[in-house]
């Protein structure tokens, strides 16, 4: 079974991006929101805001993928 990354929807602050990639990497979405909110000031802020904003646009969750 092929492993596949998707928006959390059990785990979610916002979008549930960092959930996502916390369930994909089987690792505590604390650490994945932490280590998000480092990158994303020590980058610039808009940077890491655009990413945010582009995963959660593009990353499905399973119910839509099952759906349709």
């Amino acid at each position: 079974m092929t492993k596949r990354l998707y928006k959390s929807e059990k785990d979610r602050k916002w979008a549930g991006v960092c959930g996502g990639i916390a369930e994909y990497f089987d690792i505590d979405p604390t650490l994945v929101r932490a280590g998000y909110a480092f990158v994303t000031i020590i980058s610039g802020i808009i940077p890491g805001l655009i990413a945010y904003f582009v995963l959660a646009y593009i990353m499905p969750t399973k119910s839509e993928v099952k759906n349709g």
